[in-house]
């Protein structure tokens, strides 16, 4: 069972957050950046190999990649990317593509010919307003088909370097389960959560939360008494708390 959680000090001075009510009941924003931090800390430690799971060499195949993950896994999208990359090295080779050819390759992934449609018209895109080059600055990149804030994110921060929070589902979901925020909306969200880390470790907070919902934070069975930031989570019980019982519902990929 997880230690009862002791109320910290107020910090001074007070932060002021763009925040609801406080999910634990009684905490100040102060208390809630503390807490946030500590878990991030600890998760840290957790898993010090987080990284983005999609495969890339260059900012366009990560492009192009993270705008195939949506509703299929980065396996799958890791199996059927070599073919894509080799086939269609750059902006222009997409835009030039044979439909039936891509539709082809990018059927495993699922919706592959909205999918092929978008990343056509990608590089279509991309060859008459930028040269052919992805952009690096987040208002260009929502502005690409098939590219909304999520996707210009994962780009923005693991091809350029440029600090970025990707609230996908497990994001979403965790900072939700842990009283980050009651917030469903992505944008609001990502603001949100931002408040309450240095901009820094925006990027790298993004795979750590990722990590822990794809391996113990599950949606439907939370693996809680496996989970290693339980005693400041407010939804502790949700899953399992039989360490044993726990550990069995913990995934590590192959």
């Amino acid at each position: 069972m997880p230690s009862q959680r002791v109320a910290e000090p107020v910090l001074a001075p007070p932060l002021k957050l763009p925040r609801k009510a406080p999910v634990y009941a009684g905490e100040t924003p102060a208390q809630l950046v503390r807490r946030a931090r500590k878990m991030h800390r600890v998760l840290t430690e957790t898993y010090p190999d987080a990284h983005c799971e999609l495969d890339f060499t260059n900012p366009l195949e990560l492009l192009v990649a993270t705008i195939l993950s949506a509703q299929t896994t980065d396996v799958t999208v890791n199996r059927v990317s070599p073919t894509l990359f080799a086939k269609y090295p750059t902006a222009q080779a997409y835009a030039e593509a044979d439909r039936e050819e891509m539709e082809a390759i990018l059927k495993p992934t699922g919706f592959f010919r909205a999918k092929t449609n978008s990343v056509i018209k990608l590089g279509q895109a991309l060859v008459d307003e930028y040269d052919g080059v992805v952009p690096g600055k987040l208002a260009e990149l929502v502005k690409l088909p098939g590219t909304g804030r999520k996707t210009a994110n994962v780009v923005l921060g693991n091809a350029f370097g440029v600090p970025g929070i990707t609230v996908d589902t497990h994001f979403g979901r965790l900072v939700r389960r842990f009283g980050w925020t009651t917030e469903e909306d992505p944008v609001k969200v990502e603001h949100l959560i931002g408040a309450l880390f240095p901009k820094k470790d925006w990027t790298m907070l993004s795979h750590r939360l990722i990590f822990h919902g794809r391996r113990r934070c599950h949606a439907k069975k939370p693996a809680c008494g496996a989970c290693p930031v339980a005693q400041w989570c407010p939804s502790y019980g949700a899953g399992p708390t039989d360490p044993v019982v726990a550990a069995k519902l913990v995934k590590v990929p192959a």
